[in-house]
Formats: structure tokens, C-alpha cells, sequence
């Protein structure tokens, strides 16, 4: 869910990405609005026109979304936040950002706005829909209005709901941070209170399956297995800030690096290194100054009779942005990059000198080893 997504467009310098899983959940929207919710309002209408309102309703919800999320991003943009752009996934989307609130104003004013603003679409949606009606429009169109009104209605009641990750989640989290002035206590609280409700979610979408109710039953039950999973990974997110923030990369780095000498064979450095240390990416230095890096994937390029003949010093390339770093960086960049890019080690480097690494291994042991001492 969190890999990379597809970019769909850029709107006032965020960035819209559409993550797979969101695919197969515009289907089963296009299916329940087609064989399901349509049929059962508006009977004895042609299947092909059914399924016409459900692809045209699930765009709607689509953009719906997309607004939503976008409102979220200016105010967070307003009050400083900085803003890597919007992801679409599962069951909604995402704001994506760099760091948490810094005041519980921010959180608050970030918070309300998407809901704000969907209660402005149910109301844009509903005015073309009884304009519609005055009119006498066809009834597609009229039935996609409604729904399109409806289901942002239904968005604002359930993301008021005061269960983290939600709008309202969050709104409760800026009033407990308020009260309190401490986020991770606050955080704490409002997943606690995310995990309630996602279990609740799930019961009742079991009691629906066995009653008979599979589509809404499906529905509870995925919406309450997703609402879980993003109300602990956003507690662990905060944690992780908790324990990274403003420590320097130079604190955390190993020191003890292997590298590798431009002049050794590519098959002694697969057999001698790689083999033996498990390591993906090589520095490759001479008299401790940095010449380069040498990866598994520049290796893969070469045929394999030729590995005794050619030398790393060859194949080895410029060590890039995504694979090194400052000794002065922040962990949290660090950690960020890592998590990112799927580079597991980055190499610290200051004015083309090796200082040292860093490792995913390493900041997952730092953070476990601060949670477990400072509580």
C-alpha cells in the first residue's frame, strides 16, 4: 500500500498518486453502485445503464475525495506543514505528510477542513440534484446527483467519528494535545479509541454476512481491518518521530564500514564481500577517500564469464543523493529515505570522506532501545 503508486496529475504543487489497492477498490464500488444500491432504489432500468451510474457515481466519489484531501493539504500548508502530495488508497485518501502538527491549532484547523468541505459537496450535489428535479432530468443523472449527496454526507458522519486515524480522530487528538501538551499521550488515547471502533466495524460487518447483507456486510468488515491497521501505523509514526527527532545521523552511524578497493575483481568482490556480509551496496575506497559506490544491480549487467577479468574500480559509480547522506542530516530524514527508496544502508559522507553508516537495522534497534528506556 505504501509502495510506489501511480501519478495521476499536479494541482497547486501537490502531487496526486493512486496506489494499486485503490484500483480494486473502485471496482467493488463500481459493482455495489451497479448490482447493488442502484437496482434497489431505482428498479426496471436496463443492466448496461445500472452499470453507466456506477462508473459515473464512482468518479464522483473519486473527485469527491480528491477535494477532500486537497482541503486538508492547504490549510496544512497554511500553517507551515510541509506537503509531499496527495495518495488515493483503499477505502479514501491521504494527505501525505513530512511531520506531525507542531500546535494543536494546526491539527485541529487541518482536521476540519476536509470534513468542511465535504459538507459543501453534499450541498453543491444536492442543489444540482432538486434543480434536477424542478427540471424533470432523466433519472440517471438525477440518481447519480443523490448518491453523489449522500455519500458525502455519509463521509462527514463517519469521518466525525472520534477514532484516529479519522477527521475526528484527530480533532479529538488536538483536544486531548491541547489539554494535556503532550502529542504521544494524545495519540495514544485517540488510536485507542481507532481500534475500538475498527473492531466494532468488523463485528458488525460479521453479523451482516450472516445475516444474509454480503455487500454491506464485506464493506464493514474491510473498513474496520483497514481503519485498525492505519490507526496503529499512525501511532507508530508518531513514535518514531518522538524518538528521531533532532538526532543527528553522526549519533547513530557505524562507524566500522566495509568498503572494497577499486583494483579487486568482480568475483572477488561477490565471493569475499557480498557473500560474506550480505550487503547490497559497496563503498569502494582508496586511501580513505570515496571513488564511488558498487551495487548488486550494476554487477547484474555484467555477463558472469566476465567477473574475473573486470574490476570494481570499472563498474563502480558516483555515489548519488539516494544513497548517501550528511553526518549533520536528521535520523528522521534518514529513516524517511530508507523506508522510501528501499535502500537499507545509507553511507555518511562529508567532503568526499567516508564518515561512516547507516543502517535501517541500526535506527529500528535505537528506536526500540529508546521506547524501552525512556518509556
Amino acid at each position: 500500500m505504501f509502495g510506489k503508486g501511480i501519478h495521476l496529475f499536479k494541482l497547486f504543487g501537490f502531487g496526486v498518486e493512486l496506489d494499486w489497492s485503490w484500483l480494486i477498490i473502485a471496482a467493488l464500488v463500481v459493482w455495489s453502485l451497479a448490482a447493488g444500491y442502484f437496482p434497489a432504489f431505482y428498479p426496471d432500468m436496463a443492466t448496461t445503464t445500472y452499470w453507466w451510474m456506477g462508473v459515473v457515481g464512482a468518479v464522483g466519489l473519486f473527485a469527491s475525495i480528491v477535494v477532500h484531501e486537497f482541503s486538508h493539504s492547504l490549510v496544512a500548508r497554511r500553517y507551515g506543514l510541509e506537503m509531499r502530495g496527495i495518495r488515493l488508497f483503499v477505502f479514501g485518501g491521504v494527505a501525505q505528510m513530512d511531520e506531525e502538527p507542531n500546535t494543536p491549532l494546526a491539527e485541529f484547523m487541518m482536521a476540519i477542513a476536509g470534513p468542511i468541505t465535504s459538507v459543501l459537496i453534499a450541498a453543491l450535489a444536492y442543489g444540482v440534484y432538486s434543480l434536477g428535479v424542478r427540471l424533470d432530468w432523466s433519472t440517471p443523472p438525477r440518481a447519480v446527483l443523490f448518491y453523489l449527496a449522500w455519500i458525502n454526507g455519509l463521509l462527514v458522519v463517519f469521518n466525525m467519528i472520534p477514532a484516529f486515524p479519522l477527521d475526528g480522530g484527530r480533532v479529538l487528538r488536538s483536544a486531548l494535545w491541547k489539554i494535556k501538551d503532550d502529542l504521544r499521550w494524545a495519540t495514544r488515547i485517540a488510536t485507542y479509541a481507532g481500534s475500538v471502533f475498527a473492531v466494532f466495524l468488523i463485528v458488525m460487518g460479521l453479523m451482516s454476512l450472516f445475516t444474509g447483507n454480503f455487500i454491506g456486510g464485506m464493506w464493514w468488515v474491510l473498513l474496520g481491518l483497514f481503519l485498525r491497521a492505519a490507526s496503529e501505523s499512525s501511532y507508530q509514526q508518531v513514535l518514531v518521530h518522538r524518538v528521531l527527532g533532532n538526532v543527528p545521523v553522526k549519533r547513530v552511524m557505524r562507524t566500522d564500514v566495509q568498503t572494497v578497493s577499486p583494483s579487486i575483481s568482480i568475483e572477488e568482490l561477490v565471493d569475499n564481500h557480498i557473500y560474506r556480509h550480505h550487503f547490497k551496496m559497496f563503498p569502494v575506497t582508496e586511501n580513505g577517500h570515496l571513488l564511488g559506490c558498487i551495487t548488486t544491480r550494476r554487477i547484474k549487467e555484467v555477463p558472469r564469464e566476465e567477473w574475473s577479468t573486470r574490476t570494481v574500480g570499472e563498474l563502480a559509480q558516483e555515489c548519488t543523493a539516494d544513497n548517501s547522506i550528511s553526518p549533520d542530516m536528521d535520523a528522521m530524514q534518514a529513516f524517511k529515505m530508507m523506508t522510501s527508496d528501499g535502500e537499507s544502508r545509507l553511507l555518511v559522507v562529508e567532503d568526499d570522506q567516508l564518515r561512516g553508516v547507516i543502517s535501517l537495522k541500526d535506527v529500528s534497534r535505537l528506536i526500540s532501545l529508546k521506547l524501552e528506556l525512556e518509556n
